[in-house]
């Protein structure tokens, strides 16, 4: 780390999961969860579909790629983790689990579970903040496209405020959070050129631009621009128009969102400090405070995913 404090942007980023972090490098992530017995480590290579398919690595296409392949990886990473801390150890299986651990190997069930779990997680988004905010915007009956736009994005941004305030205050999440804060500081100490300790990423800020949080607002920031824009050459008042062109624009959306965060994260400057400021805001309900035992945990899954070449992670 020999890079100049302040200088250097990482492509590496993470996830915050039960007890533990996944950290995504260049080449490979690694899973590193606190059991009760001590640190359990995993650490894979990667390997990335637009590596196969060189047109998914196009801007707009390798955002929406890339996001879905993260929560793929994400989702995995959360059941391993969940793995180590069983709800209730004295609790029998139903007949169902019985009949699956019987008849469907392993591997196989994970991955349909894998795919379950992402398909609902997918399906709550678009219902939450997509059918949602636009049913009820729908009943205000607005006159013109672009008043109508304005009330549902103001529903959209108050369903995604009221859906942070309510993890936040749920005991389980909030330490989840506080290892989405390690998380952080743990990468600014890595682009700050400091040692890898916890002394050194303790005082680091728990906030970053490049956050998930963050991104997720600029989805609906960018969504509600595109609809603007699109709704004004459609029948826009017909319910089932408005879902459908919402559908549409996903890709787009996810993919200009990705540019936009990549463009922000090279940089740091007063525009971008700008740009991103309502994403950091937003990240105190999302972020909290780590102790010294999830900064240990961060740094470790971050060592773990260090390039060998140098600079291969620079942003």
């Amino acid at each position: 780390m020999e890079h100049k404090p302040g200088t250097f942007r990482t492509s590496i980023g993470g996830q915050a999961l039960i007890e533990g972090i996944l950290m995504r490098g260049p080449e490979k992530q690694a899973i590193v969860v606190r059991s009760p017995e001590g640190l359990v480590t995993k650490v894979e290579e990667l390997t990335l579909i637009k590596d196969k398919y060189p047109i998914l690595g196009l801007p707009i296409l390798r955002g929406a790629v890339t996001f879905l392949d993260s929560m793929i990886r994400g989702v995995k990473a959360l059941m391993f983790s969940a793995d180590y801390f069983p709800d209730d150890e004295a609790a029998q299986p139903s007949k169902l689990d019985l009949w699956l651990e019987k008849h469907v190997p392993a591997e196989k069930l994970q991955n349909v579970l894998v795919w379950v779990s992402v398909l609902l997680s997918l399906g709550m988004t678009l219902a939450l903040f997509m059918l949602l905010p636009t049913f009820v915007a729908g009943l205000f009956r607005a006159q013109n496209a672009a008043l109508h736009n304005l009330i549902e994005g103001v529903i959209k941004v108050a369903i995604f405020l009221a859906y942070l305030i309510l993890c936040s205050r749920q005991k389980d999440v909030r330490r989840v959070f506080c290892y989405h804060g390690a998380e952080h500081k743990t990468i600014f100490c890595y682009e700050a050129g400091l040692p890898l300790t916890v002394e050194n990423a303790r005082i680091q800020p728990k906030h970053h631009p490049r956050c998930g949080t963050s991104f997720l607002f600029v989805v609906i920031i960018v969504s509600i621009l595109c609809s603007s824009i699109v709704f004004s050459y459609v029948n826009w008042q017909n319910i089932w128009v408005r879902i459908g062109m919402h559908l549409l624009l996903l890709i787009p959306v996810v993919g200009i969102t990705y540019e936009f965060n990549r463009l922000v994260g090279r940089h740091d400057n007063a525009l971008t400090r700008v740009l991103s400021a309502p994403g950091m805001w937003l990240q105190n309900f999302t972020v909290n405070e780590p102790d010294d035992s999830m900064l240990e945990v961060a740094i470790e899954a971050l060592k773990l995913v260090l390039p060998e070449e140098k600079d291969k992670d620079r942003w």
